[in-house]
């Protein structure tokens, strides 16, 4: 049996232990992202940005089918949300719904208005089970005026005139925008997700002691494969992980290299502010918007990164 086994083996004795203790068996956790949707057209779109102090309720069925709420939970300033239940309930007939906002970081966006969403169950091992919520929405009063004319909210309608005058010509609307490429295909978990919190830099992913934990993906994996096709577009098609790890002095470079570190340490704690699903999404996102946009996650991700959300780097020298 080697180091792994053994940690694994190890792990998985200190879990059910605690689990039979506390009289418990195995545990479900929920996360997603609640974003402002700016512009009030119902989606996620390049003019919304996660929203700090959201409140999100979990709703549930009881016996007789009325809806009663399990748990609420408010968004952290990354716009994340995480539930955990004792025991592995069963959560395909809940629903994740905005309540409601806290009195910071709503900037004005936190009157609700979204659609509520069903968990889908992403994996689930030695009876523990993760869920992920397709990301909500919560909308300001009124839509914001730099966004585009569209129908998703009503127009106020134009007065009869009492002479007629000529009309100006209105502006057509712009172009609704490109819909997003399918998301490449993720390796699968590792055999035993760490259940402690732990973040790590990407100066320590780099170092030759710790190159075991690359244990999803590998340092020669391309970043148009582990990204998809706009990170493939922006990067190109030979660039490697290992190699973006190394970028630095330059927007793009630096989302990348903070990008592949989230999806690292995502892999390798359960507990960390982001999804590997959610680190390819806001990749993309920020690819396809403005450099702005680009420098405001890859920030995002270099705090997650750092563990300034009560976490530290738990690596140990490899043997």
């Amino acid at each position: 049996m080697d180091w792994s086994q053994k940690l694994y083996f190890t792990a998985f004795l200190i879990v059910t232990a605690a689990a039979f203790i506390r009289g418990i068996h195995g545990y479900a956790m929920v996360s997603g992202t609640v974003f402002c949707d700016q512009c009030k057209d119902g989606q996620v779109s390049l003019f919304d940005y996660p929203l700090n102090g959201i409140n999100v309720a979990m709703a549930c069925p009881d016996n007789n089918g009325q809806m009663t709420t399990w748990r609420e939970e408010t968004t952290n300033w990354l716009g994340n949300f995480a539930m955990r239940f004792d025991g592995t309930p069963d959560l395909s007939g809940c629903v994740a719904q905005v309540t409601g906002s806290s009195e910071q970081g709503t900037r004005g966006c936190g009157t609700g208005g979204g659609q509520g969403k069903s968990p889908r169950l992403m994996f689930r091992m030695f009876d523990m089970e993760m869920y992920i919520v397709d990301p909500l929405i919560s909308q300001p009063a009124d839509p914001m005026s730099f966004c585009p004319k569209s129908s998703s909210y009503p127009q106020p309608q134009p007065q009869p005139q009492p002479h007629p005058n000529p009309v100006s010509p209105s502006i057509p609307p712009l172009p609704p925008l490109p819909p997003t490429p399918p998301m490449p295909h993720l390796p699968p978990m590792p055999p035993f997700p760490y259940l402690e919190a732990s973040a790590c830099p990407h100066q320590n992913w780099m170092m030759p002691e710790y190159r075991c934990y690359w244990k999803v993906v590998t340092p020669d994996s391309k970043v148009g494969v582990v990204f998809g096709l706009i990170a493939a577009r922006k990067y190109g098609t030979d660039i490697t992980l290992w190699e973006g790890m190394k970028g630095r002095g330059e927007p793009y470079k630096t989302l990348l290299r903070e990008g592949t570190t989230a999806l690292l340490n995502s892999y390798n704690s359960v507990q960390f502010p982001y999804h590997p699903l959610g680190v390819i999404q806001h990749m993309n996102w920020a690819l396809m918007g403005s450099t702005q946009h680009v420098l405001h996650t890859a920030l995002n991700f270099m705090r997650a990164n750092s563990g300034n959300w009560n976490a530290t780097c738990k690596f140990n020298p490899c043997k």
